[in-house]
């Protein structure tokens, strides 16, 4: 096929980038080379639209191991212990095919974690999808969830915790983000730099297949009324397959062999080959004909761009394929050598013994466009004076009750339920609670990790909610008495062209590295998701955040429920009573305009310290942080965990009762302690500057707010789990 134009814009490359290629090569490339580029040049590979301002982020720490660049960011948790850990997107594939795209972007996610050496030990994932009444919205859900749990459970890996949003912004672009975090010896870590000359580049797993071809530069594309046409870019999964791979994989981890290894996932043998060259500032050559299909007839082209899944692409020393292939043998997986490293600092590719494609490397990862696109900045919102006739004829609890039952606060047990939360025999939180923690096996360490986004705040001012996000993270796993030691983002953006959601993108980061930054908590990995929009409509501005710390003794972990009857509750953290943005806002006042709640990040910091403090002194029986819905919600929450109630006390508000219980004020937790330890606590409170409340004391069943407004816990949890079962049952 002779290239043109045109045909360079139908695999998604602008025309100046096309002249680009041409002027890098000194000729026009043919139809495989074409795709090479496509592939390696578009935005979800590239990174070309983000990159300059992904730069400003904190990624260093004293327990970074690994920052971003990698398959996956790495933390050092002790004894000789890390954690490695990365939330991928896979949102386009996942409207289109929900079933595969969810259950290939679980996949994906883990072979990021395993190419590095660790074993799978938790998985986490933040979905979001249109409003319920939308024809298309419990479809896929219901595929989404089935792809998620059908992948994760048969991979023996537990899922831990999860987010689960609905939004009209969604109706045409969902979001599947997928987390996975894994356990390594710090001396077994693998890296995908290759090294050496003349080394054996060696395919391993599954075959290759016509599935996911282009589905990186679909990914990286607006959806249109085409859609349907898209479906055979979507991969197709096999997780008992990806099983035995990692087992093959992590056995010959034992040895001293590998080189070099890199899953082959967007692009496939394309960018897992190209980026493993490019690190090593090596060349590559690769035989096509020695590459395993399973499909006859197959072109360089379609090998190439493949995305077939439970691929890996290894580096050996010389003189160890041989050992290397009796173990990928006995797991009844292809390996095949199919190529060697030159010093020719080009890719390299021969097919029927012709030189089809010939590309130095250089030009495909150093010379790959990076864009600094306009942007527009976003305007403050200013706050809105509700009417006091508003709040006239609401009664809290009505309030309560509607809001407890609403999809993004009711129970999302009808999920995780279809999960496997506690294979390995080592998960001691489940999905539910403000992070979910494994048990690091064999020892009393703990990790924690939890899942977080606020799109509504994000698109309010992007500046602000990229900080409240962060802090949102820190203050999950501080609650169940982790010390936050680093992130992955997942940033779920419209397309980068259009200067309103490029505006959102630049200051959601910037809000994001800033509270990073001041709370110590760095950036080790992440994924960028741009043109999440159908036509000219894109979804609210999305970053995921996902947070990882550290409990040294598990005994010491901290859970929502309430413990018992008649010991404290305080509220740590300021209440202003901010409804601006806020659930009851939106849902009960139908007021959608108005600022996000202020972040303090010095309050944020001196807060969760001290309740890792308090923690650590074993004074708190159970804390859980407030944020949406504010404290009536939060508290909710934690008498339907514990089954048990609350009399509250008068609080001394110069605010209208609605604004106190359900203001999204941030930096507050809400933790229970024994009345003899009140002192001591508060004396810690104090010394430390942190304000607090008394909330209340814990009861036998009935949450009571004054003697006007009570109700039993059996309701409050009626209203809370009952919605989404049903919505899924009809």
């Amino acid at each position: 096929m002779i290239v043109n134009e045109q045909i360079a814009v139908d695999h998604g490359l602008k025309k100046n980038e096309y002249k680009k290629i041409c002027e890098l090569l000194k000729r026009v490339p043919n139809i495989t080379e074409l795709g090479i580029f496509s592939a390696m040049w578009n935005e979800h590979c590239s990174y070309k639209s983000s990159k300059l301002h992904l730069k400003n982020l904190p990624t260093k720490g004293i327990n970074v191991i690994q920052g971003p660049g990698e398959n996956a960011g790495i933390i050092d948790i002790g004894d000789e212990d890390a954690i490695v850990f990365k939330i991928e997107s896979h949102n386009h594939p996942s409207f289109i095919e929900p079933y595969q795209g969810a259950a290939t972007g679980v996949g994906g996610i883990m072979r990021d974690i395993f190419t590095m050496g660790a074993r799978p030990i938790a998985n986490l994932n933040s979905i979001s999808f249109g409003l319920p009444q939308n024809k298309k919205t419990k479809n896929l859900l219901r595929g989404v969830v089935n792809g998620i749990g059908g992948y994760g459970n048969c991979m023996g890996v537990p899922t831990i915790a999860g987010q689960t949003t609905f939004d009209e912004s969604y109706n045409e672009n969902i979001l599947v983000n997928a987390m996975t975090l894994g356990l390594v010896k710090k001396n077994k870590i693998f890296y995908s730099k290759a090294t050496g000359l003349g080394k054996s580049v060696i395919y391993v797993g599954s075959k290759t297949g016509r599935d996911g071809i282009h589905g990186a530069s679909m990914a990286s594309a607006v959806f249109d009324e085409k859609i349907e046409e898209k479906k055979p870019t979507v991969q197709v999964g096999d997780p008992f397959t990806e099983k035995l791979l990692l087992e093959a994989c992590l056995e010959l981890m034992t040895g001293d062999s590998i080189i070099a290894i890199q899953d082959m996932g967007a692009a496939g043998l394309t960018s897992s080959s190209i980026e493993m060259a490019s690190k090593g500032n090596l060349g590559i050559e690769i035989n096509l004909n020695k590459v395993p299909c399973r499909e006859k007839k197959m072109t360089p082209y379609e090998i190439m761009l493949s995305e077939s899944q439970e691929r890996m692409l290894i580096i050996l020393e010389n003189g160890k394929e041989d050992q290397a292939k009796i173990i990928f043998d006995k797991w009844n997986l292809d390996f095949a050598v199919i190529g060697k490293t030159t010093k020719s600092k080009k890719i390299e590719l021969y097919f029927d013994q012709q030189k089809v494609v010939d590309i130095p490397i250089n030009t495909l990862v150093e010379n790959s466009p990076m864009y600094d696109r306009k942007w527009k900045k976003s305007k403050p919102p200013k706050k809105i004076k509700i009417e006091k006739e508003k709040f006239k004829n609401l009664k809290i609890i009505n309030v309560l009750n509607k809001i407890l039952s609403s999809p993004n606060v009711c129970s999302k047990e009808w999920i995780w339920q279809q999960y496997d939360q506690t294979v390995m025999g080592d998960t001691i939180q489940k999905p539910g609670g403000d992070a979910g923690v494994v048990r690091v096996h064999g020892t009393n360490k703990a990790v924690a990790a939890s899942v977080d986004s606020s799109a509504i705040y994000c698109w309010a001012h992007p500046l602000s909610g990229g900080k409240q996000i962060v802090c949102e993270s820190w203050r999950n796993l501080i609650a169940v008495g982790a010390n936050p030691i680093a992130i992955t983002n997942c940033l779920n953006f419209g397309s980068p062209e259009n200067e309103e959601n490029m505006g959102e993108f630049v200051e959601c980061v910037k809000g994001l590295g800033e509270a990073s930054s001041y709370l110590e908590f760095p950036v080790v990995s992440g994924n960028v998701s741009f043109y999440n929009q159908t036509k000219n409509t894109g979804i609210k501005p999305t970053p995921t955040i996902g947070g990882v710390g550290l409990i040294k003794n598990y005994k010491n972990m901290v859970t929502m429920d309430l413990k018992k009857i008649d010991n404290i509750l305080l509220i740590i953290g300021k209440t202003e009573g901010h409804i601006d943005q806020s659930i009851f806002a939106r849902d009960i006042l139908n007021e959608k305009n108005g600022p996000p709640p202020e972040i303090n990040l010095f309050n944020e910091k001196n807060n969760g310290e001290t309740v890792l403090k308090l923690i650590d002194k074993n004074f708190i029986k159970a804390a859980h942080d407030v944020s949406l819905g504010g404290i009536i919600i939060a508290l909710s929450k934690m008498c339907i965990k514990g089954k048990k109630g609350v009399t509250l006390k008068k609080p001394n508000y110069l605010i209208n009762p609605f604004e106190y219980f359900f203001g999204e004020d941030q930096g507050r937790y809400i933790v229970e302690i024994e009345k003899d330890t009140f002192n001591d606590v508060t004396e810690i409170l104090e010394k430390n500057s942190v304000h607090y409340d008394d909330l209340g004391t814990v009861n036998e069943n009935m949450l009571i707010i004054d003697k006007k407004s009570k109700v039993s816990i059996d309701e409050i949890i009626k209203s809370n789990t009952t919605w989404l079962t049903n919505y899924m049952s009809k």
